[in-house]
């Protein structure tokens, strides 16, 4: 049986990573199988572009360069992590996807048709079972993420990370229209509160949408 695909998207600081670990707890206490993986990255070759994307490397490649270096990672990721996993029957939480560089890339001035030809060469038609967009407003979630880099542990912002407040919100704004255009696939969780609280809305939201009612 063909397992479930849920991405995670949002801007910068959204909290991405803490509830997709949240999540796949739950999931696994529910007995399911649960793969945990990212955007750029989630395998051999897409991690190695992920390298130059967001140390700043191909920024002077452009928007389209960008886009297409995503485009390029995504293939490797689908094709080798993402497929075999949900074929082999496990959910799949993606740390960002294609409505991601529809946004980032977006925003940047790549057109649309581009962008459409982009993610059906990377992903063959695979689209999530469900999104969830975790919303912040663009001053909070970079809040977050200065605090984050002021810690020992904590990673240094990378290339998207630094841009501008104004270029963040515009971000926002796209994802927002996104979820406004595809209200079936998107589901949009208020990111302003606790993680617990931010949990549970997505597990509601989960359960709901994915037929869980009942496992946890």
């Amino acid at each position: 049986m063909r397992g479930r695909f849920i991405t995670f998207e949002g801007g910068e600081g959204a909290g991405k990573s803490t509830q997709i670990r949240r999540l796949r707890e739950r999931l696994e206490k529910a007995g399911l199988a649960v793969t945990v993986t990212r955007e750029p990255g989630g395998s051999p070759g897409a991690e190695v572009i992920r390298e130059v994307l967001l140390s700043g490397k191909a920024k002077s490649l452009g928007p389209r360069g960008e886009a297409m270096l995503f485009a390029a990672a995504r293939a490797d990721h689908v094709d080798a992590t993402i497929r075999p996993a949900l074929e082999a029957g496990a959910w799949v939480l993606c740390d960002r996807y294609a409505d991601s560089t529809r946004v980032y890339q977006g925003e940047a001035g790549v057109d649309r048709q581009m962008l459409d030809l982009l993610e059906l060469a990377a992903t063959a038609g695979l689209k999530p079972d469900l999104t969830i967009l975790i919303d912040v407003p663009a001053e909070i979630g970079l809040k977050r993420v200065e605090a984050r880099s002021y810690n020992p542990a904590g990673a240094a912002p990378d290339r998207f990370e630094t841009d501008t407040l104004a270029v963040h919100e515009r971000r926002r704004a796209l994802f927002l229209e996104l979820a406004d255009s595809e209200p079936d696939r998107i589901a949009v969780v208020d990111g302003t509160g606790d993680a617990v609280t931010v949990e549970a809305a997505i597990w509601q939201t989960v359960e709901a949408r994915l037929g869980l009612a009942g496992h946890g």
